[in-house]
């Protein structure tokens, strides 16, 4: 297990909680995803976990150490972090932007060394975007930047990779290649936590599942449990239905049209 969330619970400005006594933990390898309707609460866990905003109860270990505890580069050694959008203020290149995820390793006065950028060259190479390293990142499609922000945080060589809705803002080919990318980078032992809108994406992922109720409560499971007709209605107010399609071999979710 790298990562256990126990009882965690936040509220912005002694408002209601978002979310209380959520409890899900977290193997080697291992893809959880999380769905909910807009405002429930879910980028707002994720920047709990990333270790962005306090939670105001409960506790989260990394590799069995409480993380409220840990020095913040020892955090940043175990947690990529890749949000919904990055703009950055300045137009670094790509190669440049990347290696940027070394920083957890590196002095406060140092530069990164020829072996960061190594390291960096060949994740581009990896994910077959070596082509994009001279470009300036803000340059970029929203495919392409999504590709090179998560190289950023591979770089990190991080035990935990955060996925904030990383198919948003990008179209049918896109979104797809993108969850076979997520689907190869836990097959490599990153454990992954994604959020999405998209039921159908969690499906193709096969991973568990997470339910952010309007209640603020996580119902967790398998992709079997969790992804029902009933919980998707309860959970978007739409008529949904789960229906296998045998030309693909598995379960898809569709709308009633109404």
């Amino acid at each position: 297990m790298i990562l256990k969330v126990e009882n965690l619970t936040f509220g912005y400005h002694n408002e209601i909680p978002l979310f209380r006594n959520v409890n899900f933990s977290l193997k080697k390898g291992e893809i959880f995803s999380i769905l909910g309707a807009n405002g429930a609460g879910k980028s707002t866990m994720m920047n709990c976990i990333a270790n962005l905003l306090e939670p105001h109860g409960g506790a989260i270990y990394l590799k069995g150490q409480k993380m409220s505890e840990m020095p913040l580069k020892k955090v940043a050694q175990c947690i990529g972090y890749v949000p919904q959008i990055h703009m950055p203020a300045y137009g670094y290149e790509v190669r440049d932007f990347v290696v940027m995820g070394r920083a957890p390793y590196i002095g406060m006065f140092s530069h990164p060394s020829a072996s960061d950028y190594q390291l960096a060259d060949e994740i581009l190479e990896d994910f077959g975007i070596s082509r994009l390293a001279h470009r300036p990142y803000i340059e970029l499609s929203g495919g392409e930047r999504q590709q090179v922000t998560i190289a950023r945080a591979i770089v990190q060589q991080p035990d935990i990779i955060l996925l904030d809705e990383p198919t948003n803002h990008l179209d049918y080919g896109n979104q797809l290649r993108m969850i076979h990318l997520i689907k190869r980078l836990s097959s490599k032992g990153y454990g992954i936590i994604i959020t999405s809108h998209i039921p159908d994406h969690v499906l193709l992922l096969d991973g568990r599942v997470g339910l952010l109720g309007a209640d603020g409560s996580l119902m967790t499971g398998t992709t079997d449990e969790i992804l029902t007709e009933e919980n998707l209605k309860n959970l978007y107010h739409v008529d949904v239905h789960m229906v296998y399609v045998e030309e693909v071999k598995r379960k898809v979710c569709i709308s009633g049209g109404h």
